[in-house]
């Protein structure tokens, strides 16, 4: 029997799936049926005026029974669903609230004198109360045809029709009346499995698909880290060469000025000390001391920057800054990268700008697109300009424009180049990482948004629109949603 249930789509190959689905069926809108089965029982009773109208001899008998039918069945039953307990049982009281006053019904009918010469009109009205207001599956209903059924004919064997052939009008029409619940109700059914199938495969879907985002967040942040690493690493290895060059410088002159020490010590020991050698030492002093003194703070000065810098990009902290000296510090740590490979950098910003942002982030994105410039925009051996101007929108907004006049970006690349893992130099070590970051970074954490234009042999232009303070676009987005 189970195979052809579900071949017709009436049943589910997994009992797990079945059980979910009659639970879903019959407590779906639970409150509404227990509402319609306090209606079949005050509609049950009504019909006692029916009985009136027949047989006046037997009402008060036919009332007795309706009420008895009503107060300790239909009511006990409806009032049974509303604890959690009893749900789990729901179908087979369904099953009974139906089948006890439609086998009933016939009693009654045997009862009055009349009775089944007008019986299919009040079976008909029950079985039509059935398969339109209780959730029932076709299964039940069929059980409930078959009592229903099989009682009407029992009890019609023992009356006595006053018109012939009424035996067979009633089954014929209550006959039907079954035929057409059965196929309302295993319609019904079968739209409701689908459903409910559908129901389930968008939920898995949709769960698969916030794992699969999760994930994919996950995967994002772990590359904006390593990438943030990454810059962090060049910026190391272009200080420390830069550094290179006063420290030793630095180192040098102060072993010359410690040879020139060492004789001025000997020359005052031998007693025998002239004015001029006097005067040339202290000279020479002097010159080394000061050489010593301006290579140690260029020194200083560019871990200071530095420091800063690598604060900003490992920090994820919103703060206000000036933007002119903040990118100069910036530069001054690219510069190293970029002086190494004979590349020109110019800044031009406007004074006392000050932005509320997250200078991390901002750090990253001018970072990237300067290693972006130098790695894709020039070919080895090539040195060209790198441009970053920095200007206020009429909107009150901030324009960051950079532009370098490398060999640029051909036309068809143009829509792929913020895709992630998109590059043409895979072969050499890229990643194709860069530009995506920066167009989330962008987007998502400055709240901005980037253009970019560029052409075969005419260079690129990334325009940057940012907002000065972050509160205004969080305001702006608050009074377009009311």
């Amino acid at each position: 029997m189970h195979p052809l249930l579900i071949k017709l789509g009436l049943r589910f190959e997994q009992p797990a799936d079945e059980r979910d689905f009659v639970r879903h069926f019959t407590l779906d809108d639970l409150g509404r049926t227990r509402a319609a089965m306090l209606l079949g029982a005050f509609v049950y009773c009504a019909f006692s005026v029916w009985d009136w109208i027949l047989d006046p001899a037997v009402w008060t008998t036919t009332l007795a029974i309706r009420l008895a039918v009503a107060g300790f069945v239909l009511l006990p039953l409806t009032a049974a669903l509303g604890s959690r307990p009893a749900q789990s049982w729901a179908e087979p009281i369904y099953l009974a609230y139906c089948a006890v006053p439609g086998c009933v019904l016939s009693l009654i009918y045997l009862r009055l004198e009349p009775g089944f010469d007008h019986a299919a009109a009040g079976m008909i009205i029950v079985i039509l109360f059935v398969s339109t207001l209780l959730p029932l599956r076709l299964t039940s209903l069929a059980a409930f045809c078959v009592l229903t059924w099989t009682c009407f004919a029992l009890c019609e064997s023992f009356a006595v029709h006053e018109r012939a052939g009424m035996r067979f009008v009633n089954n014929f029409e209550i006959g039907m009346a079954y035929a057409l619940s059965l196929y309302a109700v295993g319609a019904r059914e079968v739209r409701a499995r689908r459903q409910f199938q559908t129901e389930r495969a968008l939920r898995r879907e949709m769960e698969r698909s916030e794992r699969a985002l999760a994930e994919l967040r996950d995967a994002q942040a772990h590359l904006v880290q390593a990438e943030k690493l990454a810059s962090l690493g060049q910026l190391v290895a272009g200080v420390a060469h830069e550094i290179n060059t006063p420290l030793g410088l630095a180192l040098t002159t102060s072993t010359a000025v410690e040879g020139d020490l060492r004789r001025l010590v000997a020359t005052v020991e031998s007693g025998q000390v002239r004015r001029s050698d006097l005067t040339q030492a202290i000279a020479r002093l002097r010159e080394g001391m000061g050489l010593l003194f301006a290579n140690l703070t260029r020194a200083a000065d560019l871990v200071t920057s530095f420091k800063q810098v690598a604060v900003d990009q490992a920090n994820e902290e919103r703060r206000s800054f000036e933007l002119r000296p903040w990118l100069h510090e910036l530069m001054s740590t690219l510069g190293p990268l970029l002086r190494r490979k004979g590349h020109a950098l110019r800044i031009a910003c406007e004074d006392a700008v000050i932005l509320d942002s997250y200078p991390g982030a901002l750090a990253q994105v001018i970072s990237n697109l300067a290693l972006n410039a130098v790695i894709h925009g020039f070919p080895e051996g090539h040195a060209g300009h790198l441009d970053l101007s920095v200007s206020r929108t009429e909107e009150g907004g901030l324009r960051l424009v950079f532009r370098d006049d490398g060999v640029g970006i051909p036309a068809d690349q143009l829509q792929k180049v913020f895709e992630p893992f998109f590059t043409t130099r895979r072969d050499q070590g890229s990643t194709g990482l860069g530009l995506h970051i920066v167009f989330n970074l962008v987007v998502s954490k400055l709240q901005g948004r980037i253009e970019l234009a560029s052409g075969t042999g005419t260079g690129t232009r990334f325009t940057i629109t940012l907002p000065l303070a972050l509160e205004r676009v969080r305001e702006r987005e608050e009074r377009a949603t009311l």
